[in-house]
C-alpha cells in the first residue's frame, strides 16, 4: 500500500481517484507498468503503480486524467470501436 503520497498530488481525495482511474483502465485491457509473479488485483496494482511513480497524471475535467508515459504508442481505435464507445 502507499506509504507516501506521490509527487504533484494534492490530497488524498485525488490519489484514491487517480488510483480508482487508472485501475479501471487495467480492467479494461491496459497493459500493466510492473511485472508481477502471480495475479494481483486492479487496484492494488494500480496503487503500486502509482507508489513507484510510473503514472504521470495532470489536472483536467473530473478530478485528473491520467497520461501515457512515452513507452508505447496508444492503439488507436477503429471506427466501429469508436461507436461504440459513444
Amino acid at each position: 500500500m502507499i506509504q507516501r503520497m506521490p509527487e504533484g498530488v494534492d490530497s488524498k481525495f485525488r490519489l484514491a481517484l487517480l488510483i480508482a482511474r487508472r485501475a479501471e483502465q487495467l480492467m479494461r485491457g491496459a497493459r500493466p507498468k510492473i511485472e508481477t509473479e502471480k495475479p494481483v488485483k486492479p487496484t492494488r496494482l494500480a496503487a503500486q503503480e502509482f507508489d513507484q511513480s510510473l503514472i504521470r497524471w495532470d489536472y483536467g475535467p473530473e478530478g485528473g486524467v491520467l497520461e501515457e508515459t512515452g513507452g508505447e504508442p496508444a492503439a488507436e481505435e477503429t471506427p466501429a470501436e469508436e461507436e461504440a464507445r459513444v
